[in-house]
């Protein structure tokens, strides 16, 4: 299963492996879609790709770490 999102994190989690960290714990594959950062907030798109237990454990997991998580519609072929 692949969900995409969108994530916005605050100025304190900039240089956090959130990512990196997440999907180890959870066995789900990012793919980086677009990404911005700059020094008081960070936006990125993700593609992720795992079983939805696993997607929703790990989204469950960015937003207790205080990660924005906005799912996004369209340009997902399976």
């Amino acid at each position: 299963m692949k969900k995409k999102v969108k994530l916005t994190f605050p100025q304190h989690l900039i240089k956090e492996p959130v990512v990196y960290t997440m999907a180890k714990k959870f066995d789900v594959m990012p793919n980086i879609r677009r990404a911005k950062i700059t020094e008081t907030v960070g936006e990125m798109v993700l593609e992720l790709e795992g079983t939805e237990e696993n997607l929703n454990a790990g989204i469950e997991s960015l937003k207790k770490h205080g990660v924005k998580v906005e799912l996004v519609e369209g340009d997902i072929i399976e």
